[in-house]
């Protein structure tokens, strides 16, 4: 039976072991913003931190006393109050480690939400350019993976590591007041266990990493190959993929068993080395008893805190990686919450018109991608549009088409030029301003998650079902939503797989159609839909342009005929502009298109 493919959260714990650390722990100063308002649940987790560490060192002193006097007929009056003293002591170690472990993990399960919260909300405001130089799976996985190891050190590992770090103070005090000479020889002893525990344990942390790789890899390739099954068979593939799936199975083993081995030598030397350990300094200690120059009581008090001195220096080693970690994933959470967006809001924006004409224009725009600074996508472009007019974008791919779009949504600004909307500088208004008055429906429609009503009002969030109908309606999309299992409530799934071309994009015009803006941007909307669904969404799309300032990138001759005018689009520059028959007769770039796609109605 193939393997499961790993699940989101063994994703996230894969991926947080491999993300790089940080020898500087300075980066951990980025989580002080987001650590200050909740400063007094801070100090109680403090206070409950050294309450619970006082607390485990008060036992060994318990015990001590407790078989020093105890136990002998002359105080056996007060062997009661020792085990109740225990008790207390016993009962203060559990409160204290009860409330230090909700405040810390309170607090690193509410730090992470408002760094996600944050640093989701930031992204949101980036540029385009930014996503250009950035991987969109970086920016998932420093939301997922490096807030979770942000998560594990202040939910846990730096409440640990702070713990430890009072013990391991506090109880070579108490080493120390206990026996200088046993002392002595326990501090060579506690290298000579801890070090073979961090070698060990580093190689076998490695080697873990290293398996879950393997197991990840022969599970990435099940889940391909079963996901094309039929692919597979149709190509009679079948051994191939036996035999290839078969050799990422024994890689995963043949590292399992590296881990399995690195782990028995880990635990064998471990055990041997502290036990031998404990037997030399009972055996130094047991003379020094005989000798009575130590009382039972003192060295049973000493291996105990050797032991929690023992156990204090490992528990820190282990938790400085996570730390380690967590600083580096603060340096990246950092950097990207440090990133400024492109485009701006100014400090005084202009407001827009309202209500709003619709008038566009670009004045001799110059524009080059910053991923592309040698090639001009617009090189002197110009362009009026009258409110109300209907204007199609014509050119070969790479022409400025979509640039125009690009720019007059103020995702990127023009290195020259001015583009304005009834006279105002888009530069000066505020760029969700200017978003908020254009409505888009491109070619590639994007469906979310949700049902179809909460597609269709993601075009105007308050909408009612209403309201929400009726835009449906007018995409010509009511029809085909009343036949689904749920209608308005179906869900969708990602990215609406279970729709048609058609049908996605009538539900994106209705979702236009309810944002009811003055400017519509359509992106090549029937480039993709069969004869049928195109009728459907041209005759939702007439609807939609009524009565509003239109641009329209197309290569379909029914949607460039109804234009009012044509801009001929070639290297970023205005080649031509008419109507269409007028174009067609000048003949030109407008021609040779419209020959190559549609040679008989040209022809005519």
């Amino acid at each position: 039976m193939a393997d499961r493919p790993p699940s989101a959260e063994q994703d996230i714990a894969r991926e947080a072991g491999s993300r790089p650390k940080s020898r500087d722990l300075v980066p951990l100063r980025a989580l002080a913003p987001f650590l200050k308002p909740y400063r007094g649940r801070i100090a109680f987790a403090l206070v409950a931190l050294v309450a619970a560490a006082a607390a485990m060192l008060i036992l060994p002193m318990a015990v001590r006393s407790m078989i020093d006097h105890g136990f002998s007929r002359d105080s056996a009056a007060f062997i009661d109050s020792y085990f109740i003293a225990m008790i207390g002591v016993a009962a203060l170690l559990a409160v204290a480690s009860a409330v230090r472990f909700f405040y810390v993990t309170w607090l690193g399960e509410r730090v992470v939400a408002d760094i996600r919260r944050a640093v989701y909300s930031h992204v949101l405001t980036l540029s385009p350019t930014f996503f250009e130089t950035t991987r969109t799976g970086e920016v998932l996985s420093r939301l997922t993976a490096d807030t979770t190891l942000v998560q594990t050190v202040v939910g846990s590992s730096l409440s640990m590591a702070m713990r430890n770090i009072v013990m391991l103070i506090g109880g070579t005090v108490m080493l120390l007041l206990t026996s200088l000479q046993l002392t002595g020889l326990t501090l060579l002893l506690v290298p000579a266990i801890v070090v073979p525990l961090i070698v060990f344990g580093r190689r076998v942390r490695g080697l873990s990493r290293d398996s879950q790789d393997r197991i990840a890899d022969a599970s990435a390739y099940a889940s391909e190959t079963l996901n094309a099954v039929q692919t597979v068979q149709s190509f009679a593939h079948e051994d191939h993929d036996r035999a290839a799936f078969g050799g990422a199975v024994e890689n995963s083993f043949a590292t399992a068993r590296r881990r399995i081995s690195a782990r028995a030598m880990m635990t064998a030397s471990v055990i041997f080395l502290v036990f031998a350990g404990i037997v030399g300094v009972l055996w130094v200690g047991a003379r020094l008893v005989l000798s009575g120059d130590m009382s039972a009581g003192e060295l049973s008090q000493f291996v105990l805190y050797a032991v929690l001195v023992a156990a204090s220096v490992g528990a820190v080693s282990e938790v400085w990686g996570d730390i380690q970690a967590a600083a580096g994933a603060a340096g990246r959470l950092s950097e990207l919450l440090s990133a400024r967006p492109d485009i701006a809001t100014p400090a005084n924006p202009v407001a827009l018109p309202a209500p709003l004409a619709g008038a566009i224009g670009f004045r001799d725009v110059v524009f080059r991608y910053p991923s592309r600074p040698d090639v001009s996508a617009l090189d002197g472009f110009s362009m009026e549009v009258k409110p109300g007019e209907t204007v199609a974008l014509v050119g070969p791919s790479g022409a400025g088409k979509t640039t125009v779009f690009q720019l007059l949504l103020r995702f990127y600004d023009p290195q020259a030029g001015v583009i304005s909307i009834d006279g105002i500088d888009i530069a000066a208004a505020d760029p969700r301003a200017v978003r908020g008055l254009i409505g888009l429906v491109p070619q590639e429609t994007v469906i979310f998650s949700g049902s179809v009503a909460d597609n269709i009002r993601y075009g105007k969030p308050g909408a009612t079902d209403a309201e929400v109908e009726a835009a449906a309606r007018a995409a010509q999309a009511h029809e085909f939503i009343a036949r689904l299992p749920d209608g308005y409530a179906t869900l969708l799934g990602e990215r609406g797989t279970t729709l048609s071309g058609g049908q996605r994009q009538r539900i994106a015009i209705a979702r236009a159609i309810l944002k009811n803006p003055p400017i519509l941007l359509l992106d090549e909307a029937t480039s993709a839909l069969d004869a049928e669904s195109e009728r459907a969404v041209q005759v939702a799309l007439e609807g939609l342009m009524k009565d509003r300032t239109t641009l329209i990138i197309a290569h379909r001759l029914a949607t460039v005929q109804r234009a009012d005018r044509i801009i001929v689009l070639d290297a970023g520059k205005a080649a031509a502009m008419g109507r269409h028959r007028e174009l067609v007769a000048q003949g030109g770039l407008y021609a040779h298109l419209a020959n190559l796609q549609f040679p008989s109605v040209v022809a005519m």
